[in-house]
């Protein structure tokens, strides 16, 4: 046996230690959590409509963790309301010009980190993980992980 993980258990270490990022209630972990509800609105977008129901199940959480996130979100101006086209009844939420802005800074933010972690990769190192990601990713999606 092995004292080294697999291959798995170094995929899923990364993603706890990235995870563990955005807790706590501090200030990083309001705006990390601000990030996340807004990129997932970002992408249902393509989806609509776009409710808590639909956030919900984007991040992974019940209803209730995700409209207290919406909650704050709005709040901070990054999310905004609107009412549904299709049903007037219904609210569908959309990012604001904040929110894109917010997005826009964490993705540089992004860049920047995994640059300063690969700073001495080679660039077609770089390439080859964010293809490899990039492959993992797309094939978790279309199993449904």
């Amino acid at each position: 046996m092995t004292d080294r993980p697999g291959p798995g258990q170094t995929m899923f270490e990364f993603v706890r230690y990235w995870a563990r990022r955005g807790t706590g209630d501090g200030e990083l972990a309001r705006r990390g959590r601000g990030v996340q509800v807004t990129e997932a609105v970002r992408v249902l977008a393509d989806r609509p409509p776009v409710g808590v129901n639909e956030v919900a199940a984007e991040l992974g959480l019940d209803q209730s963790g995700a409209s207290r996130m919406i909650k704050d979100a709005t709040a901070a101006g990054y999310l905004a309301p609107v009412r549904s086209a299709e049903d007037g009844r219904r609210r569908t939420i959309t990012v604001t010009g904040a929110g894109e802005e917010l997005l826009a800074a964490a993705h540089r933010w992004q860049e920047q980190v995994f640059a300063e972690l690969t700073e001495d990769w080679t660039p077609r190192q770089r390439q080859d993980l964010r293809r490899s990601l990039r492959r993992l990713l797309d094939r978790a999606r279309r199993a449904g992980s």
